[in-house]
């Protein structure tokens, strides 16, 4: 390690979402990098939820995306036509953050791959990490759970690709409402929920802060037909990693253990490009829900309440 080690703010001990740098005394850059293989048939909606996804790593610190690289893995037989829309799609996602694409790097490879590595800037002062929450803060979830269920659905024909649009919709939108939103109401704590399901990313966001957290099941959001379909075994195979890996962790709480199975396989559930957990002061709990609302157009969830207890479970009620 070189002399320079001070200035790293964030690596990767903490399970943060991205590194962070300290360049001067008033601003820091946030690097990140994620690419996905495909869960979607259409090229440019495969680019540009890989590209939302990529992006909402910078957003879940409380900074401004500002330059991305392209990072694609395709088979040279598709032709160019392929490429041309996957990297259209990942350009239109990373114009609407206010990111320049300037770049990338592409290799010939039988499996699709597409993502980016994206650099962006904070005042050191107030970036957001994964850890910060405190007893009596309110928790948010800005997106419905179920994408990774909607998409093993549809790979095997249980729904439609009408039916799947709500999914690649949700994937597509920026995490840019949330991450904004939680700056100017002062987050405690935000991360993304992504491929370890909202019990693996909350159960960081719990070990960083010390503490736990009351869920409200009622309050969960998800897809029209998720909660079936996980009641229906229509799982990805990751869900059950993840089912082992929360088991010790997630209490059943005044709900019983009758439903067990199906509450874990949707909170186990491996989201792509989901939602943000955002950890809020409740006097700036309507803030955040103001907001969050004038950049969205919709309402985020409110889903819990962090407590005391550095056994840093998930309680459901």
């Amino acid at each position: 390690m070189g002399g320079q080690d001070h200035k790293l703010l964030r690596g990767f001990e903490t399970n943060d979402d991205a590194a962070v740098y300290l360049i001067d005394d008033h601003l820091a850059g946030v690097l990140t990098t994620d690419f996905l293989t495909p869960l979607v048939d259409d090229p440019y909606d495969f680019g540009r939820l890989a590209a939302a996804n990529a992006l909402s790593d910078v957003f879940a610190m409380g900074a401004k995306p500002v330059m991305a690289l392209n990072v694609l893995a395709l088979d040279c037989a598709l032709g160019t036509q392929v490429a041309a829309d996957i990297l259209r799609g990942g350009a239109d996602a990373a114009r609407e953050a206010g990111c320049i694409v300037a770049g990338g790097h592409s290799i010939d490879d039988p499996e699709p791959k597409y993502g980016l590595c994206v650099f962006g800037t904070a005042d050191p002062n107030k970036i957001v990490r994964n850890g910060g929450a405190l007893p009596g803060d309110a928790l948010y979830l800005t997106k419905p759970l179920g994408t990774g269920t909607m998409s093993a659905a549809y790979k095997v024909g249980r729904i439609s690709e009408d039916d799947f649009r709500c999914a690649i919709d949700s994937m597509c939108e920026l995490n840019r409402a949330a991450g904004e939103a939680g700056v100017a109401a002062a987050a405690h704590a935000m991360t993304d929920v992504t491929g370890f399901g909202l019990a693996g990313h909350l159960h960081e966001m719990l070990e960083a802060s010390g503490c736990s957290v009351e869920l409200s099941w009622e309050a969960l959001p998800a897809f029209g037909q998720a909660r079936q379909l996980v009641a229906e075994y229509c799982r990805p195979n990751r869900t059950f990693s993840i089912m082992d890996f929360a088991a010790p962790f997630v209490e059943q709480g005044s709900l019983g253990d009758e439903d067990f199975d199906n509450r874990m396989g949707l909170l186990c559930d491996p989201q792509t490009s989901g939602g943000m957990l955002v950890a809020v002061a409740p006097e700036n709990a309507a803030l955040f829900e103001t907001e969050f609302k004038a950049r969205a157009q919709r309402d985020p969830w409110r889903i819990g309440t962090f407590v005391e207890g550095p056994e840093c479970h998930i309680r459901l009620s």
